[in-house]
């Protein structure tokens, strides 16, 4: 906390809130501007929590933990740090929408975990509102977290913190999970099957009934009718066909590139910035600059930095390929960062994926001509998608 606050980054709403629940009452006490540490640590002794926002901004740490786990999730990895006063609670009773894992940094923390109250709040799409305690019945867990524990909550399950009397809490909640449920799957596929039905199939675009206002709706939904049952039967038939024109891989890369956006970028070791273009040694020297070129061979042996850091989508546009390296450590702060390919280079880039983790020589990416192949592993070179398996300048 004290780090990311003298940095002179942090800005009260965007990367920190402060937060107090008493009475059955949670306020947000955010001041606009900076947030500088005088001033937040005031808030801290009047009884005030702490949430740092986008931890993984401020700590090379906690952004190494993040990117591990969104690669193992295949799902967004996010993190909120939390620090409250003794004897104090800063946040009312809630469930999230996401899969939260509270690790224990500092001190002590009182926690009350509780199921979901009905069915319709099971794995949810959506946080909830504060709840009362009133609402909340007897906890299904209830328990002390000291420094190194960890605590794991589903979706859904409602929860609340409070400080004991003698001692602060620092946590951090990892969350992961965020809207990757079979529903939002098929929020992308079904509007693409229906379109591509309505482009291939006649019976999509057919006509409805001219007399249909007259029989269907809530209205007339009791009502016994020859053609309520055809009107219903013509429905199911076209709803069981869309399963035929249902691009589910086309779905699954969207939802890879939505992913891609979300992802921090790796981290890389000292050896992988050494092999790549992070590590590239151009430079000002004696009055020119020094090894600018990027000089890639056929007999140069590459291999891409990470497995899941690119994603190949075949979009009306053409074929693009997104990728990870050039994100920020602030949520969304870049657009989605994408190369469009020529089409022959396709088989390149599965190429590239299927050899992973093996190093392989850029003679044998399946281009053409020679000339393509140090293009293309050029290019992917100084977009740092892929590195080579020695340095290319010996400094």
């Amino acid at each position: 906390f004290d780090a990311a606050l003298r940095g002179g980054e942090v800005h009260f709403g965007t990367h920190l809130d402060v937060t107090s629940y008493a009475e059955g009452v949670r306020e947000t006490h955010n001041p606009s501007g900076r947030a500088l540490p005088a001033v937040v640590w005031d808030f801290y002794q009047n009884g005030c929590s702490l949430r740092l926002l986008c931890p993984q901004a401020f700590s090379s740490t906690v952004w190494n933990f993040l990117s591990i786990l969104q690669e193992q999730f295949g799902s967004m990895a996010g993190a909120n740090t939390y620090l409250t006063p003794p004897g104090t609670q800063g946040f009312a009773p809630h469930y999230d929408d996401i899969e939260a894992f509270v690790l224990q940094l500092e001190g002590k923390k009182h926690w009350r975990v509780y199921r979901p109250r009905r069915d319709a709040e099971v794995l949810p799409q959506f946080s909830s509102a504060n709840l009362t305690q009133a609402e909340l019945g007897e906890p299904v867990l209830e328990t002390v977290l000291e420094a190194g524990d960890l605590l794991y909550f589903p979706r859904g399950f409602i929860h609340q913190g409070d400080c004991l009397p003698d001692a602060h809490s620092l946590h951090i909640t990892v969350s992961s999970y965020q809207r990757n449920s079979w529903g939002d799957f098929l929020e992308k596929l079904i509007p693409a099957a229906l379109q591509m039905a309505l482009e291939e199939d006649v019976e999509y675009r057919r006509g409805l009934p001219m007399d249909y206002l007259q029989y269907m709706g809530v209205a007339n939904s009791d009502t016994v009718d020859a053609r309520r049952t055809a009107f219903v039967e013509k429905v199911q038939s076209l709803i069981k066909k869309l399963i035929d024109y249902a691009p589910i891989d086309a779905a699954v890369d969207q939802r890879a590139k939505s992913f891609l956006h979300d992802c921090l970028p790796p981290v890389l070791t000292q050896s992988e910035k050494a092999q790549s273009v992070y590590g590239f040694p151009a430079r000002w020297q004696d009055g020119a600059p020094r090894d600018v070129d990027i000089l890639i061979t056929k007999d140069t042996e590459v291999r891409l930095l990470r497995h899941g850091i690119v994603r190949l989508c075949n979009e009306e546009a053409g074929v693009m390929l997104y990728y990870t390296t050039e994100n920020s450590r602030v949520y969304h702060k870049e657009e989605p960062k994408f190369i469009e390919l020529d089409p022959e280079y396709t088989d390149s880039i599965e190429f590239l994926l299927s050899s992973y983790p093996n190093h392989i020589t850029v003679d044998n990416l399946p281009c053409e001509t020679l000339e393509e192949k140090i293009s293309l592993a050029t290019l992917l070179f100084e977009k740092g998608i892929l590195t080579t398996k020695k340095p290319l300048v010996q400094v």
